[in-house]
């Protein structure tokens, strides 16, 4: 008499596979996977286009004679088209900042809190501080990720074509698209998306005033500019040449002014019958400038960096407060 035999069920069993997330970190790649997933699709695809726009720009300058020839001998519609270019560019990327306030800022915890996601994952084994915690991470760091790689691609590309970009670098778009600044503002926007979110707890609600308050932040900025920083001031022959200081500066105000240092406004006997022999009379002699120098812009740019990342940190630590105490 025969007997059948089969194997153990764990004979020929393929080992089981071990997951390189566990946790909230598991947890959080497959909540946020489309988040995730269409960060990095525009980390790649911005980076190809820039590399390809970067190429194509460089081709054309060359081939007009640049850098053999000054910027400003190329004519109009070669430089005019590559800074055109730049400055297109750098008005697009300002927007990502609100776009991930908007998708992944707002609809971090409202989305949570609306459909019950939160309260069933922190009566679970894990406590709601760290689940907030892992919450406020992810979202920070993906941001910081995405806005540090594209703002680091586009500064390769500007650095590149130097003499093409705007000469007014404070109040051009582009000094908000510099890696810190960029940065910086993102993280903001962010944690102000999160924020509004958490106190509304409705996603639709949470995302349009987030697009509101975060435009509205944008055009603060633009006031506050001027204060990042002290103006320098220079006095030069009121029919002189520029000094070299001023190349690349960004002007705040100006006068006309009399060799004892006193100051009149710039059009003072413009609209005299004979402005010169005005001028003279009143002793003017000078051009007077409030200015910004080229220098000063990087310490002007880690100045707001540093503010938007302390706004940043008081709303998270407003979170965290709210949150932890108040019920989901």
């Amino acid at each position: 008499m025969s007997t059948l035999t089969r194997p153990g069920a764990t004979e020929n069993a393929a080992p089981p596979t071990t997951r390189r997330l566990r946790g909230l970190a598991w947890l959080m790649f497959r909540r946020h996977r489309p988040a995730l997933l269409t960060c990095l699709a525009l980390i790649v695809l911005g980076g190809a286009w820039i590399v390809y726009q970067r190429g194509a720009m460089l081709d054309t300058l060359h081939a007009a004679g640049w850098p053999g020839k000054p910027a400003d001998a190329l004519g109009e519609n070669v430089a005019g088209d590559a800074s055109e270019t730049l400055n297109s560019f750098a008005v697009n990327l300002s927007f990502l900042t609100t776009v991930l306030a908007v998708f992944v800022g707002a609809p971090l915890l409202a989305s949570d809190m609306e459909n019950g996601t939160a309260r069933l994952a922190t009566t679970q084994s894990v406590p709601r501080g760290r689940w907030l915690l892992a919450k406020l991470g992810f979202a920070l760091l993906l941001v910081t990720v995405t806005t540090g790689a594209l703002s680091g691609f586009s500064a390769w590309w500007r650095g590149s074509v130097a003499p093409f970009n705007p000469h007014d670098w404070l109040h051009d778009v582009s000094f908000d698209t510099t890696v810190p600044v960029f940065v910086a503002f993102g993280v903001f926007s962010t944690a102000l998306g999160i924020t509004i979110g958490a106190l509304i707890r409705r996603t639709v609600p949470a995302m349009a005033l987030t697009f509101l308050t975060g435009y509205a932040a944008t055009i603060a900025f633009d006031l506050v500019k001027d204060r990042l920083a002290t103006p320098r001031r220079i006095a030069f022959p009121l029919e002189g040449a520029r000094p070299a200081a001023l190349d690349e500066a960004v002007l705040v105000d100006n006068w006309v002014g009399t060799a004892s240092g006193d100051l009149y406004g710039w059009g003072t006997c413009a609209n005299d019958v004979a402005p010169d022999a005005c001028r003279a009379k009143m002793g003017i002699v000078n051009s007077v400038w409030d200015y910004f120098g080229k220098d000063q812009m990087a310490g002007m740019q880690w100045v707001a960096s540093g503010i938007f990342l302390v706004l940043a940190g008081l709303l998270v630590a407003l979170l965290l407060w709210r949150t932890r105490r108040g019920p989901f």
